[in-house]
C-alpha cells in the first residue's frame, strides 16, 4: 500500500446511539438493541460518520481508507466517494463487539496511520482490548455515553483532527483514557464510571512556554526535558545514539562522551563504543534481539533529513534489523516549526525501505511530549 497517502482505518459501531433517543441510556447488547428498535430507534452513527468526513472530500486523493464490509465502513465511504480497501467482514448480518476487536486486529495488519472509529464508550472498549499501545486512534462521536477522553468534541472536530495532519500541521500526541459506565446502574440513576486503560490520540498542540520564548536559554531547558524523556524511557535497552546537536544534549546530561558526527553505542548509561562504522554497528545491533534497541536521532534543521544526511552509518540492513518502532526521533518545536508544515525526509539508500517507513511518525519534543509528524521518502 502506498505511503504517499494518508492510510486511515474506518471502523463504525452501527448501533452507536440507538438507544439515547428512546431513553435506554446506552445501547449495549443484542437485547436493548432489539427494545431501541420496537421503540422506533433509527441508527444514526452513519449520519454521524459522514459529518465528519464530508470535510475531507477535497482531501480524497491524499487518503486511502481501509474499513470494514457493510454498514461498518463501506456504507458511508461509498456514499461519499472516497477511494477504499475492505480488511474485514462482519460475521453475521449483525455486528458485534468481537467483530469490532477483529476488526481492529484486521486493519492494523494494514499499516493503517490513524484508525477512525465511530460509536460510545462501549466501542472505545472494544477497541481498546485490540488495539496496540503505539496506534494513533480517534473516536468518532456517535454513541449515548461518551465519557472516554479519545473522541473528538465533535464529529466535525474529529474531522478537523485529520485535515490538520494531512496539512502538515504539528500534532501533539497523548494518552488518554478510555472510560465506561455500568449501564444497568445508569438506567436506575446511578454512575459508577470505570477506567479501562489508555489509548494513543492526536491532540490539539499546545506549547510550552520554553518553546514560545526562543532564545539559547529556552532552547537549552526544551533540550533538558528531551534529555529527560529519554533518560525516562530507557530500560535495558540498547541504544544507537545519532549524530547531530539533540542527541549531543541527551549524551551530555546522561554524562557520557558524545560523537558529535558519528554513531555511538550506548548500555545502561554507559558509552560501550564512540564514532562506530557501519560494519561495526552491523555487528553489534544483529548480536542482539529485535526489541532491545532503541535507536535516538533527530532532525537536520532546515532541511528536514533524519535519515540518508549525515549518519549514513545507519544502513537499511541495520535499520531493517532496529525496526521503525524502535526509534526515539528528537527535535524541538522550533525545529519542527521551521520546516513550514513540509514533511521530514528519509534517504537510506533502498527505495523499499524508504517507502515502507514513510507516513506519520511521533517526534520527542518534551518531556512527555510528542507531536506527529509526515515521514516521506525522496522521489
Amino acid at each position: 500500500m502506498s505511503k504517499s497517502r494518508l492510510v486511515v482505518g474506518l471502523i463504525i459501531n452501527p448501533f452507536a446511539g440507538l438507544g439515547g433517543a428512546v431513553a435506554l441510556k446506552g445501547s449495549d447488547g443484542k437485547e436493548t438493541r432489539e427494545r431501541a428498535f420496537a421503540l422506533g430507534a433509527e441508527p444514526r452513527a452513519q449520519q454521524r460518520v459522514q459529518q465528519a468526513l464530508t470535510l475531507l472530500k477535497p482531501y480524497a486523493e491524499q487518503i486511502q481508507f481501509v474499513t470494514c464490509a457493510g454498514a461498518m465502513g463501506a456504507d458511508t465511504l461509498t456514499q461519499l466517494g472516497f477511494d477504499f480497501s475492505i480488511a474485514y467482514t462482519p460475521n453475521g448480518d449483525e455486528s458485534s463487539a468481537e467483530d469490532t476487536q477483529q476488526a481492529v486486529d484486521a486493519l492494523q495488519r494494514q499499516a493503517i496511520d490513524l484508525l477512525l472509529f465511530a460509536g460510545g464508550d462501549g466501542t472505545a472498549r472494544d477497541v481498546f482490548k485490540a488495539i496496540d499501545e503505539q496506534q494513533l486512534v480517534l473516536g468518532i462521536p456517535a454513541g449515548v455515553k461518551i465519557h472516554s477522553g479519545v473522541y473528538a468534541v465533535s464529529p466535525k472536530a474529529a474531522g478537523r483532527v485529520v485535515e490538520r495532519i494531512i496539512n502538515g500541521q504539528l500534532s501533539s500526541l497523548k494518552h488518554a483514557d478510555v472510560m465506561d459506565i455500568d449501564e444497568e446502574l445508569f438506567r436506575r440513576g446511578k454512575v459508577k464510571a470505570r477506567r479501562f486503560g489508555e489509548m494513543l490520540i492526536p491532540a490539539e498542540l499546545e506549547y510550552v512556554q520554553a518553546v514560545k520564548m526562543g532564545g539559547v536559554e529556552s532552547d537549552e531547558l526544551v533540550l533538558a526535558d528531551i534529555a529527560a524523556e529519554i533518560i525516562e524511557r530507557t530500560d535495558d535497552h540498547y541504544l544507537v545514539m545519532g549524530s547531530g546537536s539533540t542527541v549531543a544534549a541527551i549524551m551530555e546530561d546522561m554524562g557520557l562522551d558524545n560523537t558529535l558526527l558519528g554513531v555511538d553505542w550506548v548500555h545502561n548509561e554507559t558509552v560501550l563504543a564512540n564514532d562506530l562504522t557501519e560494519n561495526e554497528l552491523f555487528e553489534k545491533v544483529s548480536a542482539q534481539a529485535p526489541g532491545t534497541i532503541k535507536l535516538v536521532i533527530t532532525v537536520i534543521g532546515g532541511q528536514g533529513h533524519i535519515l540518508g544526511r549525515g549518519n549514513q552509518q545507519l544502513s537499511a540492513r541495520i535499520l531493517r534489523h532496529i525496526g521503525r518502532e524502535n526509534i526515539w526521533l528528537v527535535a524541538t518545536k522550533a525545529k519542527l516549526e521551521a520546516l513550514k508544515g513540509r514533511p521530514l525526509l528519509i534517504d537510506s539508500g533502498d527505495e523499499q525501505l524508504d517507502q515502507e517507513w514513510s507516513g506519520l511518525i511521533a517526534v520527542i519534543t518534551g518531556y512527555h511530549d510528542e507531536v506527529l509528524v509526515r515521514l516521506q521518502s525522496i522521489d
